[in-house]
């Protein structure tokens, strides 16, 4: 799923707020109401599973277009419609070359605007994103899931490796995460049926608001321990472990090697049976 939202973003290059000044604000409502349908009209392809280059082309087109219509405008107002580009091809295209370049065009055109920091940012971002790819296509069924050594929501000790001998399911995952919340029943379901013959759960909570959790956890009778830092999407393992979507599970076997990830429903309950029965 892509995980912009077009119309906040526009907002966010042209309303001003933090980024610039109240006077441009004003002077930018009009670029607003030009962007506007651009964005809609890209959203709407995006809910239609229109997601490629090709599908974007005249939209991408139509913002170099106001590119040039507004060329002599002020330097920020300019480098927002860059901005906007650059996030089409990093977000939605998933094409980091291509934002790589207008991001760099952005530094060398308007070196010194709000629009060259954030351009600092989002190559940053690209960088991190790249890093948790390679982990991610290096955890592929049939490898050794990485270990750790925290301590859970109880202060207990928390690893991988202290579970040998059992089938485990690591599960990255947020109370305000609603196919994470889905999902939950489903899991419950299968801890509580296989849990006496060798199936554990470890939770790793991306939310931020420990009492929240520990209350959902509690109301929910969610047995299996938890790791929790606080941090959101910046939480540790999530971020070891290259996790950008959640929820994201992985199926290990008694020997901490990965069997599957993303099981859901059946074929998770299939799957825990499955390995289980394995001696």
């Amino acid at each position: 799923m892509k995980k912009i939202l077009l119309t906040a973003l526009a907002v966010m290059v042209f309303a001003g707020s933090s980024r610039f000044a109240s006077a441009q604000a004003a002077a930018n409502s009009g670029i607003q109401s030009e962007l506007t349908p651009i964005v809609t009209q890209i959203r709407e392809k995006l809910k239609a599973g229109k997601d490629t280059e090709a599908d974007l082309a005249d939209n991408l087109a139509a913002i170099d277009a106001l590119i040039v219509k507004h060329r002599n405008d002020t330097k920020d107002e300019v480098a927002g419609f860059y901005m906007l580009k650059a996030q089409i091809y990093m977000q939605v295209l998933e094409n980091d070359l291509k934002a790589t370049a207008v991001l760099n065009q952005v530094k060398k055109d308007f070196a010194g605007t709000e629009a060259a920091k954030g351009a600092d940012g989002m190559l940053a971002q690209m960088k991190s994103q790249a890093a948790g790819k390679a982990v991610q296509r290096a955890l592929a069924p049939g490898s050794q899931f990485p270990d750790f050594a925290e301590k859970d929501l109880a202060g207990k000790p928390l690893t991988v490796s202290g579970l040998k001998g059992k089938v485990v399911l690591i599960d990255f995952w947020a109370t305000w995460c609603p196919p994470c919340r889905a999902e939950l029943p489903n899991v419950i379901k299968v801890y509580q049926q296989q849990h006496a013959k060798g199936f554990e759960v470890i939770g790793i909570s991306l939310d931020s608001d420990r009492a929240k959790l520990e209350s959902f956890i509690k109301a929910q009778n969610m047995a299996w321990p938890q790791y929790f830092d606080g941090a959101g999407w910046g939480n540790k393992l999530a971020k070891k472990y290259g996790v950008d979507s959640i929820p994201a599970t992985y199926l290990l076997d008694r020997e901490g090697k990965i069997i599957a990830k993303g099981l859901r429903g059946e074929a998770l309950e299939a799957a825990v049976a499955k390995a289980l029965a394995q001696k």
